[in-house]
């Protein structure tokens, strides 16, 4: 079985000019986009990526980086793995479960 993992990514500039912070969130996203191998959903508080763990937590330190490139002073990034070892499940699968 592979090791496939669930991340939910929340990135939160601070220091910008403005309260609107959708312009990084968008930058955030392109990168998001790009990453081989990686499947994604935003909603409307975070973004939800699937892929090897060892390529998402590479995705993330990219993400990460990317508001003080767009001029963010103060970056947080807040990162929740679920991690199952016993079976693959993925994002949508949980979602059916209690549905």
């Amino acid at each position: 079985m592979r090791e496939w993992v669930i991340a939910e990514l929340r990135v939160i500039p601070l220091g910008t000019a403005t309260p609107s912070v959708s312009p990084y969130i968008a930058a955030c996203l392109d990168v998001i986009k790009q990453a081989k191998g990686i499947s994604y959903q935003l909603t409307g508080m975070g973004t939800i990526i699937e892929g090897p763990l060892a390529q998402v937590l590479e995705l993330v330190q990219k993400v990460h980086e990317v508001p003080f490139t767009k001029g963010a002073q103060r970056v947080v990034t807040l990162i929740s793995i679920d991690d199952r070892r016993d079976k693959q499940v993925t994002a949508e699968d949980k979602v059916k479960a209690v549905s």
